[in-house]
């Protein structure tokens, strides 16, 4: 008989690494939710059953754990996936954006023929923190020409407020802290 996993129980399979990757820093590992196929299925139903209705072509997701969710959730919704991947990972003709990290500046890209103009894409990603990453891919898929109809989440760690450069968009998250 499978187990029925409710949205609450998400939590209860994210374990917390202290001073990862560095001292101070509280780690929100997702390895645990994705080992665990019930619960990782509940995950990926609850981002699609949110966006089923929105008439999204492509599903944007974000390297690395981006890409779990993303081709989860647009294999769900029977659509189409494009990955955003650091510098240099893509072999054809590429669009980039340079944003800046905390300890300096790091480089995406998307192909430049990976979204038609006016399509309507969903930008997915495990964790929204400061919102530099994804503020970043936003850019990109904008460059695009492309509609973007929402940017989803796995987790949010709202207390970093990283939503607040995404003011202009739709942002769902299954699990907040």
């Amino acid at each position: 008989m499978a187990k029925t996993i409710k949205k609450s129980d998400l939590k209860n399979h994210i374990r917390d690494i202290p001073d990862f990757p560095k001292e101070g820093i509280i780690f929100k590992d997702i390895t645990t939710l994705l080992q665990d196929g019930a619960v990782f299925k509940k995950s990926v139903d609850l981002l699609a059953k949110k966006f089923k209705k929105e008439n999204i072509e492509l599903v944007v997701g974000v390297e690395a754990r981006g890409f779990i969710f993303g081709a989860a959730l647009a294999y769900k919704l029977g659509i189409g996936f494009v990955p955003v991947r650091k510098k240099g990972k893509l072999p054809a003709k590429t669009k980039s954006v340079t944003y800046e990290l905390e300890y300096g500046t790091d480089v995406l890209e998307i192909h430049e023929d990976a979204i038609r103009p006016k399509a309507r894409v969903l930008i997915v990603d495990d964790l929204l923190a400061t919102g530099g990453t994804i503020k970043a891919v936003v850019e990109l898929v904008k460059a695009q020409k492309a509609v973007i109809a929402g940017v989803a989440f796995l987790v949010e760690l709202r207390f970093l407020k990283g939503k607040n450069k995404l003011k202009d968009l739709p942002v769902y998250s299954v699990i907040k802290y």
